[in-house]
């Protein structure tokens, strides 16, 4: 397409979503890619310039993973979930606040932006409680397993968020909770993203992963887009399996939760984030209940 093309497809879709919120989750490898990261924020702080409200959660779930081992200290994962204790917790925190969070508000700045690092304690955020013992099978038996210091939520305070947004701040959210004794807590970066977006009445929940999207079994075809019963059915008949499964069970407790659309879509290709927003094809998988195109 022409340049002049691309800007007149994309601005009914910019005069629509003026001065509406969106809530953008980054994660797969663009967390550990500096270049991939760079592209991705320069789309947000273009977002934020031309109207639109962006928060950006994220996670760091590799980094943590490699940080712990460049310490000497062993990662445990029981069923695929991580076990966080008081060594793990720690390095959760520094690595999701000290590292990964600076590291993004740095790359606003240099976009042009203006940003703000907070994590889910900051101003009492994010509160949650300490998750109960999960039944995990292990050796096709089943067992309850403790899994430390992680933590389900129970209440989102915006308040915090709006004096930002409505300040023309980017508030870069790193998913850490604390509960109502002021306990630390570890939360799960698709969930917070999801429950940030309902507290917030986000316009759009948008979950930037490895992957394309929605796919069919084979892994031949993107679903561009679908309702929520679809993903559903999706996930009930194992379409949908593995690490998908949380990402779109977070989407759609959000699309439950009064969200209007959710977007799923590679964060690992340029400029991703503007064709799926800004494009009537759009580049990955947009699921709503709604019949419009935005």
């Amino acid at each position: 397409m022409k340049r002049e093309d691309v800007l007149m497809e994309a601005l009914p879709y910019i005069q629509k979503f003026h001065g509406r919120s969106m809530v953008i989750k980054l994660g797969g490898h663009a967390m550990v890619d500096t270049c991939i990261m760079d592209t991705v924020i320069r789309d947000v702080v273009l977002l934020q310039l031309v109207g639109i409200k962006c928060v950006i959660v994220h996670g760091g779930g590799p980094e943590i993973t490699e940080k712990m081992k460049a310490m000497g200290k062993q990662p445990r994962f029981v069923s695929g979930l991580r076990i966080t204790d008081d060594d793990t917790l720690e390095v959760a925190q520094m690595v999701l606040v000290g590292k990964i969070n600076s590291k993004i508000v740095s790359l606003v700045s240099r976009a042009g932006g203006r940003a703000v690092g907070i994590s889910g304690n900051d101003a009492n955020l994010i509160i949650a409680r300490k998750m109960d013992r999960q039944k995990v099978r292990i050796d096709n038996r089943e067992e309850e397993v403790d899994l430390g210091h992680v933590g389900e939520i129970e209440e989102i305070r915006p308040a915090l968020l709006h004096t930002l947004l409505d300040n023309q701040f980017i508030p870069v959210i790193s998913p850490l909770a604390i509960d109502r004794s002021g306990n630390d807590l570890n939360i799960n970066a698709d969930t917070a993203a999801g429950e940030l977006a309902i507290a917030l009445g986000a316009h759009k929940l948008i979950s930037m992963t490895d992957v394309d999207g929605i796919m069919d079994r084979e892994r031949t075809k993107v679903y561009r887009r679908m309702t929520p019963q679809d993903a559903e059915e999706l996930i009930a008949s194992g379409v949908v399996s593995e690490g998908m499964i949380p990402k779109v069970l977070a989407v759609l407790r959000a699309l439950h939760g009064g969200v209007p659309y959710a977007h799923i879509i590679n964060g690992n290709l340029a400029h991703n984030l503007i064709m799926e927003l800004f494009t009537a094809e759009g580049v990955g998988t947009m699921i709503t209940d709604r019949s419009d195109e935005v």
